[in-house]
């Protein structure tokens, strides 16, 4: 660290900042929001359903640190929802933006012979072109945050929410793990193209998480098939538990910070071992 450098208080500081993160009604997108706002970050976010927000905003609303935290309603695989979400953030926030976190995705589980045009369709404008699309809309806002001053301390930062399914092979999730294998060469291109503009891209890639993916997906699954399907895949897992949605929210706001200012182009797996292990 230069002499001339950041505190270790200004390190680890994210007070002030603004951030929009999708999918924040729910599971890790929900940590993250609660997560940065506690740090003292103002947050919009989105979800897909009105209610689901609305019922979020309540409970934020009777926690001081959450009370600021704002959302509109966007379907992340909406081209337009896209551009009205990254609009109302801008207003909301002040017409500047240091923090965008891509969380939003939805998963199937079928074969590929079974996939459908409009299963692919779905699945690549939620996971991968919304992520692509967002970062798109979001620049002009993250290079404004990134110019205002204090060097590489006050860089802004992207951070998208892929999958160890990038990595690894399950059976029946070919297009799911094919849109987070994209995400995650879109984040070291996008890192390698930005990092002139001072904004830092990276990504974390959680293991198995204790959230509600499978049902906002709108699979529904017999019970014990499930447990069957968790309990075959923490036997792979050599901390043998499923990660918390804070375990991962943790994660991503050190990637946010002055503290993590060098770090850029990376997929950070947050995984309980799984993609190491024999």
């Amino acid at each position: 660290m230069a002499v001339n450098g950041p505190s270790r208080e200004e390190r680890w500081r994210l007070a002030g900042k603004t951030a929009l993160v999708t999918g924040g009604s729910k599971g890790i997108g929900r940590a993250i929001v609660e997560e940065l706002a506690g740090f003292g970050v103002r947050v919009h976010t989105c979800a897909r359903h009105d209610a689901d927000l609305q019922e979020c905003l309540r409970r934020w609303r009777a926690d001081d640190r959450l009370a600021r935290v704002t959302a509109t309603a966007c379907d992340v695989s909406v081209r337009g929802d896209r551009e009205r979400l990254v609009a109302a953030a801008r207003d909301e926030l002040g017409g500047r933006l240091d923090i965008l976190v891509n969380n939003a995705g939805q998963t199937f589980f079928k074969p590929a012979t079974d996939c459908s045009a409009e299963d692919y369709a779905r699945l690549m404008a939620t996971n991968l072109e919304s992520c692509f699309h967002l970062a798109q809309l979001a620049h002009p806002l993250l290079l404004l945050a990134s110019s205002s001053g204090g060097g590489a301390s006050s860089s802004s930062s992207v951070v998208n929410i892929s999958s160890i399914a990038g990595f690894v092979s399950y059976p029946t999730l070919s297009v799911y793990s094919a849109t987070k294998g994209a995400m995650n060469q879109l984040t070291r291109s996008l890192a390698a193209e930005w990092a002139k503009d001072n904004i830092r891209v990276n990504c974390v890639a959680p293991g198995g998480v204790r959230t509600e993916i499978t049902a906002s997906s709108g699979i529904k699954m017999d019970p014990e098939v499930a447990q069957k399907m968790v309990a075959a895949e923490l036997a792979r897992v050599p901390m043998h538990r499923l990660g918390e949605p804070e375990e991962i929210a943790s994660m991503v706001t050190f990637l946010c910070m002055p503290a993590a200012s060098y770090v850029t182009g990376q997929v950070i797996c947050a995984d309980g071992g799984r993609t190491i292990a024999a």
